[in-house]
C-alpha cells in the first residue's frame, strides 16, 4: 500500500468513527420511531372514524330514499313486446299494447276508424301454440314470410296470417275491415322485425289474494289525452282466465246505486255484482283520475287490492295515436 492509499484509508476510517460516535443509541431510535408511529395512528384513526360516519350517513340517506322514492320503472307494468311492423297502410295509429310475464301473449293493435290491424306474438311453450309448426305445415293454403312457411285464412276485408318468427315465437297478423285484407296481411307480416317496445302504464299490483299472480298489463287510448292502464291477475294454473282487474283512466265508472266504502283512505264506492258483471270498487285519485278494481271476489278483498296498488308517476303514453313506434 502506498503512503497516499494509507492516508486515504485512515481518513475514511476516522470519518466512519466520527459518524458512529454521533449516531443515537438504538433504544432511543426505537422509542422515537414508536412515538412517531403513535402520532401517525391517532390522525389515521380519526380519519377512519370520520369516513365510517360519512358512510353510515350516506347509507341511511340512500336507504331512506329507496324506501320513500317512487319506483320510476315498475317491472310489473313494463312488459316488453318483441316485434314491430315496418309497414302499415296509411291512416292507422297504434292504440293498444298488452303483455305480461312468462308465456302471456304479446298484443299490439292499430286502428283507422272501424278498421283494425292486430299483431300478436305467442310462445311455443304455451300448450295451445306448441304444435303451430305442424298445423301450418298441414294446411294447403300456405304462403312464405321471410322464407318461412305461413298459413293464411280469410278473404275480402278480413284475413289472418300465422307464421313462426323463430323456434320460440308464433306470430299472427290479423286485418279486419280493410280492402284486399289478405295482401295487406302478407305485406305487414313480411315487414315485421324483432324490434322491441315496452308497455309502461301508470300502476302496478301490490299484494294480491292468495293463489293469484299478475297476468298482464295493457295500455290503451286514441292518444295520451284519453290513455288508460289495465292490469289483470289470474290463477297461475289457469292463466288465460283473469280473476281480478285493476284499471286507471280519466273516465268516471258507473257507480249509480253503489254503497260508500273507504278506498286508499278516501271516499270510494262498492258496486255489487249484477247482470253477469263482477263486483267493483272505485275511487277518485288525487290526480282526478279514477281507479277501479273488479273481480269475482268479496268487497274486502277488492278494497285490499285497490289499497295496495302502486302508482307510477311517469307512465309512457307518448306512442298512443302514432302510426308506428
Amino acid at each position: 500500500m502506498t503512503r497516499s492509499e494509507h492516508e486515504t484509508e485512515t481518513l475514511i476510517r476516522e470519518s466512519l468513527d466520527r459518524l458512529a460516535a454521533r449516531a443515537p443509541d438504538g433504544h432511543a431510535v426505537r422509542e422515537a420511531l414508536a412515538r412517531a408511529e403513535r402520532g401517525r395512528r391517532a390522525p389515521a384513526r380519526l380519519a377512519l372514524v370520520a369516513a365510517a360516519v360519512v358512510a353510515l350517513v350516506v347509507g341511511v340517506v340512500a336507504g331512506t330514499q329507496l324506501l320513500t322514492r317512487p319506483d320510476p320503472a315498475p317491472a310489473a307494468s313494463r312488459p316488453v313486446l318483441g316485434y314491430s311492423p315496418g309497414w302499415l297502410p296509411d291512416g292507422f295509429t297504434e292504440q293498444y299494447r298488452e303483455g305480461g310475464p312468462g308465456i302471456t301473449p304479446q298484443v299490439r293493435r292499430w286502428f283507422a276508424g272501424p278498421a283494425s290491424i292486430t299483431l300478436s306474438a305467442y310462445s311455443t311453450a304455451d300448450p295451445e301454440w306448441s304444435q303451430a309448426a305442424l298445423k301450418i305445415a298441414s294446411l294447403p293454403d300456405q304462403v312464405l314470410v321471410r322464407g318461412r312457411v305461413a298459413m293464411v285464412k280469410g278473404s275480402g276485408g278480413t284475413a289472418r296470417l300465422t307464421w313462426l318468427a323463430d323456434d320460440e315465437h308464433v306470430l299472427t297478423a290479423e286485418v279486419m275491415s280493410v280492402p284486399d285484407a289478405r295482401a295487406v296481411a302478407e305485406r305487414i307480416a313480411g315487414s315485421v322485425a324483432a324490434d322491441p317496445v315496452d308497455v309502461r302504464g301508470e300502476l302496478r299490483f301490490g299484494p294480491l289474494p292468495p293463489g293469484l299472480a299478475e297476468r298482464s298489463a295493457a295500455v290503451k287510448g286514441t292518444g295520451p289525452g284519453d290513455a288508460g292502464t289495465e292490469l289483470t291477475a289470474a290463477d297461475p294454473a289457469r292463466p288465460s282466465i283473469p280473476v281480478v282487474r285493476a284499471a286507471v283512466g280519466g273516465r268516471a265508472p258507473g257507480v249509480a246505486g253503489a254503497a260508500p266504502v273507504t278506498v286508499r283512505g278516501s271516499e270510494g264506492f262498492f258496486v255489487p255484482p249484477k247482470d253477469g258483471r263482477d263486483a267493483m270498487v272505485a275511487t277518485r285519485l288525487p290526480s282526478g283520475r279514477w281507479l277501479t278494481v273488479s273481480g269475482a271476489r268479496p268487497e274486502a278483498v277488492l278494497v285490499a287490492v285497490a289499497d295496495g296498488v302502486q302508482l307510477d308517476p311517469s307512465p309512457d303514453y307518448r306512442w298512443l295515436g302514432r302510426a308506428t313506434s
